[in-house]
Protein backbone atom coordinates (compact mmCIF):
# COMPACT_ATOMS: atom_id res chain seq x y z
CA UNK A 1 0.00 0.00 0.00
CA UNK A 2 1.27 3.62 -0.78
CA UNK A 3 1.35 5.25 2.43
CA UNK A 4 2.14 9.58 3.58
CA UNK A 5 2.97 10.39 6.67
CA UNK A 6 3.16 14.31 7.11
CA UNK A 7 5.49 15.26 9.85
CA UNK A 8 8.91 13.76 10.49
CA UNK A 9 9.17 13.97 14.18
CA UNK A 10 9.72 11.35 16.69
CA UNK A 11 6.08 9.67 15.90
CA UNK A 12 5.96 10.35 12.27
CA UNK A 13 9.66 9.18 11.31
CA UNK A 14 8.87 5.91 13.77
CA UNK A 15 5.77 5.44 12.61
CA UNK A 16 6.81 5.65 8.58
CA UNK A 17 9.63 3.61 9.07
CA UNK A 18 7.62 1.08 10.52
CA UNK A 19 5.14 0.54 8.19
CA UNK A 20 7.88 0.60 5.54
CA UNK A 21 9.50 -2.24 7.42
CA UNK A 22 6.04 -3.72 6.78
CA UNK A 23 6.19 -3.55 2.94
CA UNK A 24 4.44 -0.86 2.16
CA UNK A 25 6.04 2.36 -0.22
CA UNK A 26 5.98 5.10 2.42
CA UNK A 27 6.23 9.29 1.75
CA UNK A 28 7.56 11.33 4.38
CA UNK A 29 6.21 14.84 3.93
CA UNK A 30 8.21 17.86 6.27
CA UNK A 31 8.17 21.47 5.05
CA UNK A 32 11.95 21.61 6.67
CA UNK A 33 14.21 21.20 3.29
CA UNK A 34 17.46 21.01 5.03
CA UNK A 35 15.68 18.04 7.06
CA UNK A 36 14.47 16.07 4.44
CA UNK A 37 17.50 16.57 2.27
CA UNK A 38 19.64 14.81 5.38
CA UNK A 39 17.36 11.94 5.70
CA UNK A 40 17.17 11.38 2.30
CA UNK A 41 21.34 10.98 2.61
CA UNK A 42 20.28 8.71 5.67
CA UNK A 43 20.70 10.75 8.35
CA UNK A 44 17.95 10.08 11.04
CA UNK A 45 17.27 13.15 13.12
CA UNK A 46 16.23 12.20 16.19
CA UNK A 47 18.17 9.46 18.49
CA UNK A 48 16.31 6.46 19.01
CA UNK A 49 18.08 3.06 19.67
CA UNK A 50 17.86 0.99 16.20
CA UNK A 51 16.14 3.01 13.98
CA UNK A 52 18.96 3.92 12.01
CA UNK A 53 19.40 0.45 11.10
CA UNK A 54 15.72 0.24 9.94
CA UNK A 55 15.69 3.60 8.48
CA UNK A 56 18.84 2.90 6.12
CA UNK A 57 17.45 -0.65 5.37
CA UNK A 58 13.99 0.47 3.83
CA UNK A 59 15.59 3.18 2.35
CA UNK A 60 17.83 1.26 0.18
CA UNK A 61 15.13 -1.18 -0.76
CA UNK A 62 13.16 1.78 -1.95
CA UNK A 63 10.17 1.70 0.60
CA UNK A 64 11.06 5.16 1.96
CA UNK A 65 11.21 8.35 0.64
CA UNK A 66 11.54 11.91 2.09
CA UNK A 67 9.91 15.28 0.44
CA UNK A 68 8.73 18.69 1.22
CA UNK A 69 6.26 18.31 -1.68
CA UNK A 70 2.90 17.01 0.15
CA UNK A 71 0.79 17.34 -3.58
CA UNK A 72 3.65 14.78 -4.75
CA UNK A 73 2.96 12.63 -1.88
CA UNK A 74 -0.35 13.22 -1.55
CA UNK A 75 -1.07 11.92 -5.31
CA UNK A 76 0.69 8.93 -4.82
CA UNK A 77 -0.95 7.62 -1.31
CA UNK A 78 -4.07 5.74 -0.12
CA UNK A 79 -3.93 6.55 3.01
CA UNK A 80 -2.32 10.09 5.06
CA UNK A 81 -1.01 9.59 8.25
CA UNK A 82 -0.56 12.90 10.37
CA UNK A 83 1.90 12.62 13.05
CA UNK A 84 1.87 16.55 13.60
CA UNK A 85 3.15 18.78 16.74
CA UNK A 86 -0.08 19.76 19.10
CA UNK A 87 2.06 21.54 21.57
CA UNK A 88 0.48 23.13 24.93
CA UNK A 89 -1.07 26.39 24.60
CA UNK A 90 -0.80 28.65 27.24
CA UNK A 91 -3.57 27.58 28.70
CA UNK A 92 -2.52 24.42 28.57
CA UNK A 93 -4.59 23.34 25.76
CA UNK A 94 -3.66 21.10 22.93
CA UNK A 95 -2.32 24.00 19.83
CA UNK A 96 -4.14 22.15 16.54
CA UNK A 97 -3.18 24.87 14.30
CA UNK A 98 -0.84 22.50 12.72
CA UNK A 99 -3.23 19.60 11.93
CA UNK A 100 -6.07 21.76 10.42
CA UNK A 101 -3.48 23.61 8.42
CA UNK A 102 -2.76 20.80 6.87
CA UNK A 103 -6.49 19.49 6.90
CA UNK A 104 -7.00 22.56 4.79
CA UNK A 105 -4.23 21.74 2.12
CA UNK A 106 -5.48 17.82 1.77
CA UNK A 107 -8.62 19.21 1.26
CA UNK A 108 -7.84 21.77 -1.47
CA UNK A 109 -5.26 19.24 -2.93
CA UNK A 110 -6.95 15.69 -3.07
CA UNK A 111 -8.50 14.04 -6.40
CA UNK A 112 -9.46 11.32 -4.86
CA UNK A 113 -10.85 8.79 -1.76
CA UNK A 114 -8.50 9.21 0.98
CA UNK A 115 -8.19 7.87 4.51
CA UNK A 116 -7.26 10.69 6.59
CA UNK A 117 -5.45 9.19 9.82
CA UNK A 118 -4.89 11.25 12.90
CA UNK A 119 -1.31 9.76 15.07
CA UNK A 120 -1.18 13.07 16.80
CA UNK A 121 -1.96 12.79 20.29
CA UNK A 122 -5.94 15.11 20.33
CA UNK A 123 -8.19 16.41 21.86
CA UNK A 124 -11.73 14.60 21.82
CA UNK A 125 -13.15 15.98 19.11
CA UNK A 126 -10.67 16.46 16.39
CA UNK A 127 -11.33 13.63 14.19
CA UNK A 128 -14.58 15.70 13.54
CA UNK A 129 -12.77 18.96 13.40
CA UNK A 130 -10.57 17.80 10.77
CA UNK A 131 -13.70 16.13 8.60
CA UNK A 132 -15.23 19.72 8.60
CA UNK A 133 -12.03 21.14 7.66
CA UNK A 134 -11.29 18.94 4.78
CA UNK A 135 -15.01 18.84 3.68
CA UNK A 136 -15.43 22.38 3.41
CA UNK A 137 -13.17 22.21 0.55
CA UNK A 138 -13.61 19.02 -1.35
CA UNK A 139 -16.74 17.55 -2.34
CA UNK A 140 -14.50 14.09 -3.04
CA UNK A 141 -15.45 11.40 -0.63
CA UNK A 142 -12.86 10.78 2.52
CA UNK A 143 -12.60 9.33 6.20
CA UNK A 144 -10.97 10.45 8.45
CA UNK A 145 -9.50 7.50 11.36
CA UNK A 146 -8.08 8.30 15.23
CA UNK A 147 -5.24 5.76 15.51
CA UNK A 148 -2.89 7.02 18.34
CA UNK A 149 0.22 5.97 19.02
CA UNK A 150 1.37 4.01 22.31
CA UNK A 151 5.40 4.42 21.66
CA UNK A 152 7.98 5.06 24.88
CA UNK A 153 10.87 6.89 23.71
CA UNK A 154 14.05 4.62 24.28
CA UNK A 155 11.91 1.40 22.94
CA UNK A 156 10.40 3.22 19.96
CA UNK A 157 11.00 0.66 17.10
CA UNK A 158 10.40 -2.50 19.36
CA UNK A 159 6.94 -1.04 20.35
CA UNK A 160 6.41 -0.26 16.91
CA UNK A 161 7.38 -3.63 15.89
CA UNK A 162 5.30 -5.60 18.90
CA UNK A 163 2.92 -3.37 20.07
CA UNK A 164 0.37 -4.32 22.61
CA UNK A 165 -2.75 -3.59 20.92
CA UNK A 166 -3.73 -1.11 18.15
CA UNK A 167 -6.14 1.36 18.61
CA UNK A 168 -8.31 2.54 15.88
CA UNK A 169 -11.31 4.64 15.34
CA UNK A 170 -13.16 4.75 12.85
CA UNK A 171 -17.25 5.41 11.71
CA UNK A 172 -16.80 3.75 8.42
CA UNK A 173 -16.50 0.00 7.42
CA UNK A 174 -14.54 1.51 4.35
CA UNK A 175 -11.78 2.82 6.31
CA UNK A 176 -11.44 0.05 8.71
CA UNK A 177 -10.99 -2.52 6.13
CA UNK A 178 -8.04 -0.34 4.92
CA UNK A 179 -6.77 0.09 8.75
CA UNK A 180 -7.13 -3.61 9.03
CA UNK A 181 -5.36 -4.31 5.55
CA UNK A 182 -2.05 -2.03 6.78
CA UNK A 183 -1.78 -3.81 10.34
CA UNK A 184 -2.79 -7.47 8.93
CA UNK A 185 0.91 -8.15 9.41
CA UNK A 186 0.47 -7.64 13.31
CA UNK A 187 -3.18 -9.57 13.27
CA UNK A 188 -1.54 -12.23 12.03
CA UNK A 189 1.05 -12.76 14.84
CA UNK A 190 -1.93 -12.53 17.59
CA UNK A 191 -1.60 -8.51 18.48
CA UNK A 192 -5.00 -7.40 18.81
CA UNK A 193 -6.51 -4.60 16.64
CA UNK A 194 -9.36 -2.77 18.75
CA UNK A 195 -11.75 -1.05 16.50
CA UNK A 196 -13.99 1.82 18.06
CA UNK A 197 -15.41 5.18 17.34
CA UNK A 198 -13.20 8.03 17.12
CA UNK A 199 -13.88 9.68 20.43
CA UNK A 200 -12.94 6.74 22.71
CA UNK A 201 -10.08 6.22 20.47
CA UNK A 202 -8.62 10.14 21.49
CA UNK A 203 -9.39 9.64 24.63
CA UNK A 204 -7.84 6.19 25.04
CA UNK A 205 -4.25 7.74 24.72
CA UNK A 206 -5.28 11.02 26.97
CA UNK A 207 -6.10 8.40 29.23
CA UNK A 208 -3.18 6.16 29.01
CA UNK A 209 -0.59 8.47 29.20
CA UNK A 210 -2.14 10.05 32.23
CA UNK A 211 -2.61 7.03 34.24
CA UNK A 212 0.82 6.33 33.72
CA UNK A 213 2.00 9.60 34.54
CA UNK A 214 -0.25 9.44 38.00
CA UNK A 215 0.94 6.10 38.85
CA UNK A 216 4.59 7.74 38.35
CA UNK A 217 3.63 10.54 41.10
CA UNK A 218 1.44 7.97 43.81
CA UNK A 219 5.12 6.21 43.67
CA UNK A 220 7.12 9.14 43.98
CA UNK A 221 4.95 10.23 46.78
CA UNK A 222 4.83 6.80 48.58
CA UNK A 223 9.14 6.96 48.22
CA UNK A 224 8.67 10.66 50.31
CA UNK A 225 6.15 9.31 52.82
CA UNK A 226 8.49 6.17 53.28
CA UNK A 227 11.36 8.10 54.11
CA UNK A 228 9.61 9.61 56.63
CA UNK A 229 8.57 6.85 58.52
CA UNK A 230 12.11 4.84 57.64
CA UNK A 231 10.41 2.17 55.05
CA UNK A 232 12.19 1.10 52.07
CA UNK A 233 10.34 2.24 48.98
CA UNK A 234 12.29 -0.22 46.96
CA UNK A 235 10.98 -3.18 49.44
CA UNK A 236 7.86 -1.35 49.09
CA UNK A 237 7.72 -1.10 45.17
CA UNK A 238 8.60 -4.78 44.73
CA UNK A 239 5.67 -5.68 46.92
CA UNK A 240 3.19 -3.84 45.08
CA UNK A 241 4.85 -4.26 41.44
CA UNK A 242 4.32 -8.61 42.64
CA UNK A 243 0.24 -8.33 42.73
CA UNK A 244 -0.72 -8.45 39.11
CA UNK A 245 -3.65 -5.69 39.27
CA UNK A 246 -0.71 -3.02 39.96
CA UNK A 247 2.48 -4.63 37.82
CA UNK A 248 5.83 -3.48 38.28
CA UNK A 249 5.99 -1.03 35.30
CA UNK A 250 6.20 2.53 36.38
CA UNK A 251 6.52 2.29 40.10
CA UNK A 252 10.28 3.07 40.37
CA UNK A 253 10.38 6.53 41.85
CA UNK A 254 12.52 9.10 41.13
CA UNK A 255 12.85 13.30 40.29
CA UNK A 256 9.46 13.18 38.73
CA UNK A 257 8.12 12.25 35.02
CA UNK A 258 9.00 14.37 32.62
CA UNK A 259 9.48 13.40 27.69
CA UNK A 260 7.19 15.16 25.45
CA UNK A 261 3.72 13.44 26.42
CA UNK A 262 3.27 12.98 30.22
CA UNK A 263 3.39 16.57 31.09
CA UNK A 264 1.51 17.50 27.90
CA UNK A 265 -1.17 15.38 27.48
CA UNK A 266 -1.63 15.52 31.65
CA UNK A 267 -2.21 19.34 30.82
CA UNK A 268 -4.61 19.36 27.64
CA UNK A 269 -6.92 16.45 29.65
CA UNK A 270 -7.39 18.57 32.56
CA UNK A 271 -7.84 21.99 30.43
CA UNK A 272 -10.16 19.58 27.89
CA UNK A 273 -12.40 18.92 31.75
CA UNK A 274 -12.66 22.47 32.24
CA UNK A 275 -13.93 23.33 28.62
CA UNK A 276 -16.61 20.62 29.67
CA UNK A 277 -17.37 21.74 33.07
CA UNK A 278 -15.43 18.85 34.46
CA UNK A 279 -12.67 18.96 37.34
CA UNK A 280 -9.73 16.17 36.74
CA UNK A 281 -8.98 16.73 40.30
CA UNK A 282 -6.44 13.61 40.70
CA UNK A 283 -4.49 15.09 37.66
CA UNK A 284 -4.67 18.36 39.34
CA UNK A 285 -2.95 17.20 42.00
CA UNK A 286 -0.57 14.93 40.18
CA UNK A 287 1.15 18.25 38.13
CA UNK A 288 1.13 19.82 41.40
CA UNK A 289 3.12 17.11 42.86
CA UNK A 290 5.29 16.64 40.10
CA UNK A 291 6.42 20.07 39.83
CA UNK A 292 7.26 19.66 43.48
CA UNK A 293 9.09 16.45 42.45
CA UNK A 294 11.80 17.64 40.11
CA UNK A 295 13.67 19.84 42.24
CA UNK A 296 13.50 17.50 45.62
CA UNK A 297 16.62 17.00 45.62
CA UNK A 298 18.33 20.55 45.53
CA UNK A 299 16.78 21.31 48.91
CA UNK A 300 18.78 18.11 50.28
CA UNK A 301 21.71 19.68 48.84
CA UNK A 302 21.39 22.68 50.32
CA UNK A 303 20.93 21.30 53.79
CA UNK A 304 24.41 18.98 53.47
CA UNK A 305 26.36 22.37 52.90
CA UNK A 306 24.88 24.10 55.50
CA UNK A 307 22.08 25.97 53.69
CA UNK A 308 24.53 27.97 51.10
CA UNK A 309 25.80 26.04 47.79
CA UNK A 310 26.67 29.66 46.55
CA UNK A 311 30.25 28.67 44.76
CA UNK A 312 29.82 25.20 44.38
CA UNK A 313 30.14 23.08 41.69
CA UNK A 314 27.76 20.46 40.91
CA UNK A 315 28.39 17.97 38.70
CA UNK A 316 25.60 16.23 36.62
CA UNK A 317 25.09 12.64 35.22
CA UNK A 318 22.10 12.79 32.76
CA UNK A 319 20.73 15.98 31.10
CA UNK A 320 17.77 13.83 28.77
CA UNK A 321 14.05 13.30 30.40
CA UNK A 322 15.09 9.59 30.59
CA UNK A 323 18.02 7.28 29.40
CA UNK A 324 17.95 6.41 25.52
CA UNK A 325 16.86 9.17 24.01
CA UNK A 326 18.34 12.81 22.97
CA UNK A 327 14.86 14.55 23.94
CA UNK A 328 15.00 17.16 26.55
CA UNK A 329 11.42 18.46 26.76
CA UNK A 330 10.28 18.81 30.58
CA UNK A 331 13.42 17.29 31.28
CA UNK A 332 14.37 16.83 35.29
CA UNK A 333 17.01 18.42 34.89
CA UNK A 334 16.31 21.52 33.15
CA UNK A 335 14.62 22.16 35.76
CA UNK A 336 17.10 21.36 38.60
CA UNK A 337 19.99 23.66 36.90
CA UNK A 338 17.91 26.46 36.34
CA UNK A 339 17.04 26.31 40.54
CA UNK A 340 20.97 25.38 41.49
CA UNK A 341 22.05 28.46 39.00
CA UNK A 342 19.50 30.90 40.80
CA UNK A 343 21.30 29.80 43.88
CA UNK A 344 24.64 30.80 42.73
CA UNK A 345 25.85 27.25 42.26
CA UNK A 346 28.14 26.30 39.37
CA UNK A 347 27.06 23.26 36.77
CA UNK A 348 29.17 20.73 35.22
CA UNK A 349 27.09 18.58 32.95
CA UNK A 350 28.06 15.28 30.73
CA UNK A 351 25.13 13.83 28.95
CA UNK A 352 26.94 12.27 25.33
CA UNK A 353 23.48 12.45 23.91
CA UNK A 354 21.44 15.01 25.09
CA UNK A 355 24.31 18.05 25.34
CA UNK A 356 23.60 19.65 21.76
CA UNK A 357 20.24 20.06 22.63
CA UNK A 358 20.63 21.44 25.98
CA UNK A 359 23.72 23.80 24.89
CA UNK A 360 20.95 24.82 21.98
CA UNK A 361 19.01 26.22 25.10
CA UNK A 362 21.46 27.15 27.91
CA UNK A 363 24.28 27.71 26.07
CA UNK A 364 27.20 28.62 28.05
CA UNK A 365 25.65 29.10 31.07
CA UNK A 366 26.49 25.60 32.61
CA UNK A 367 30.32 23.54 31.98
CA UNK A 368 29.98 20.31 29.19
CA UNK A 369 32.15 17.96 30.08
CA UNK A 370 33.82 15.42 27.48
CA UNK A 371 32.95 12.32 30.08
CA UNK A 372 31.27 11.52 32.75
CA UNK A 373 34.39 11.39 35.09
CA UNK A 374 35.88 15.16 33.57
CA UNK A 375 32.33 16.28 35.10
CA UNK A 376 33.39 15.28 38.21
CA UNK A 377 36.76 17.38 38.52
CA UNK A 378 37.24 19.47 41.62
CA UNK A 379 33.15 19.39 41.69
CA UNK A 380 31.35 19.11 45.48
CA UNK A 381 28.98 16.64 44.94
CA UNK A 382 27.31 14.91 42.23
CA UNK A 383 23.46 14.88 41.22
CA UNK A 384 22.21 11.94 38.82
CA UNK A 385 19.45 13.62 37.00
CA UNK A 386 19.14 10.52 34.04
CA UNK A 387 19.93 6.95 34.62
CA UNK A 388 22.11 6.18 31.67
CA UNK A 389 23.51 2.39 31.25
CA UNK A 390 26.72 3.59 31.76
CA UNK A 391 26.18 5.32 35.50
CA UNK A 392 25.18 2.03 36.92
CA UNK A 393 28.97 1.09 37.39
CA UNK A 394 31.47 3.72 37.72
CA UNK A 395 34.62 3.35 39.59
CA UNK A 396 34.10 4.71 42.48
CA UNK A 397 37.67 4.67 43.61
CA UNK A 398 38.23 7.37 40.74
CA UNK A 399 35.16 9.51 41.39
CA UNK A 400 36.70 10.01 45.08
CA UNK A 401 39.81 11.42 43.58
CA UNK A 402 38.29 13.42 41.06
CA UNK A 403 35.82 15.15 43.48
CA UNK A 404 35.89 17.42 46.61
CA UNK A 405 33.68 16.20 48.45
CA UNK A 406 32.40 12.47 48.26
CA UNK A 407 28.80 13.19 48.15
CA UNK A 408 25.89 11.63 45.66
CA UNK A 409 22.86 12.96 45.18
CA UNK A 410 20.48 10.35 42.99
CA UNK A 411 17.10 11.03 41.26
CA UNK A 412 17.14 7.62 39.74
CA UNK A 413 17.96 5.28 42.78
CA UNK A 414 21.16 3.87 40.34
CA UNK A 415 22.79 1.87 43.52
CA UNK A 416 21.68 -0.28 46.21
CA UNK A 417 22.44 1.33 49.65
CA UNK A 418 25.27 -1.02 50.27
CA UNK A 419 27.25 0.02 47.35
CA UNK A 420 28.00 3.99 48.51
CA UNK A 421 28.02 2.96 51.41
CA UNK A 422 31.37 0.10 51.43
CA UNK A 423 32.84 2.88 49.01
CA UNK A 424 32.00 5.57 51.65
CA UNK A 425 29.67 7.87 50.46
CA UNK A 426 27.55 10.29 51.60
CA UNK A 427 24.50 9.09 49.52
CA UNK A 428 20.60 10.60 48.68
CA UNK A 429 18.22 8.80 47.07
CA UNK A 430 14.19 8.80 46.55
CA UNK A 431 12.59 7.04 49.13
CA UNK A 432 15.06 5.30 50.78
CA UNK A 433 17.63 5.90 54.23
CA UNK A 434 20.56 8.62 53.34
CA UNK A 435 23.87 7.26 53.84
CA UNK A 436 25.53 9.58 55.76
CA UNK A 437 29.15 10.90 55.58
CA UNK A 438 30.28 13.85 56.51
Amino acid sequence: MNITIVGTGYVGLVTGTTLAELGNSVYCVDIDEKKVEGMKNGIVPIYEPNLEEMFLRNIQSERLFFTTNLKEALDKSEVIYLALPTPPGEDGSADLSYVTQVANNIGEMMTEYKVIVNKSTVPVGTADKVREVIASKTDIPFDVVSNPEFLREGFAVEDSMNPSRVVVGASSEKAKNVMAKIYQPFTNTGIPIIFMDEKSSELTKYASNSFLAVKITFMNEIANYCEKVGADVDKVRLGMGSDDRIGHRFLFPGIGYGGSCFPKDVKALIKSGIQEDFNFQILEATEKVNTTQKVILVSEIEKYFGGDIRGKKIAMWGLAFKANTDDIREASSLDNIALLLEKGAEIAAYDAVAENNVQKILGDKIQYAKGMYDALEDADALFIATEWPEFKNPNFELMAKKMKNKVIFDGRNMYPLEIPEQNGFHYKSIGRKTIENK
